[in-house]
């Protein structure tokens, strides 16, 4: 029986979601690799982080969306699993909102992070 919990997500495209991972300081590899679990189960994923105690925390690609797999029991993140979520969502939003804007000729001119977590952007594009 598997010990790993497959968790929904939003996250539908690999590089912003790599990039969130960076911005939160997380050491994460490139996949496909497997994700270490209770009595050495492994798992693919597109997207995999190491913990100490042996057992992955890993994104994989469900058809539709980037699921976090994790074995939940042994869970070594600096945030609870919802916290993680939260914050992965954040930066993730953030890149692929800068991504899309940029394809339509928009550069990012302001960035205010708030004390309440919020980002506010202002983007401007040049016309002729």
């Amino acid at each position: 029986m598997s010990h790993f919990s497959q968790i929904k997500t939003k996250v539908r495209s690999l590089e912003p979601l790599q990039k969130a991972l960076s911005d939160l300081g997380l050491n994460w590899k490139s996949g496909p690799s497997p994700i270490r679990g209770y009595r050495g189960q492994t798992r693919e994923a597109a997207v995999v982080i190491e913990q100490d105690n042996g057992y992955d925390v890993g994104f994989s690609w469900n058809g539709s969306e980037y699921e976090l797999v994790a074995d939940l029991q042994y869970w070594q993140q600096s945030w609870s699993v919802e916290g993680f979520l939260n914050r992965i969502s954040q930066r993730y939003a953030y890149h692929t909102v800068l991504a899309e804007t940029a394809n339509q000729g928009f550069q990012l001119t302001e960035q205010r992070n708030s004390a309440d977590g919020s980002i506010r952007l202002v983007l401007q594009r040049w016309s002729a």
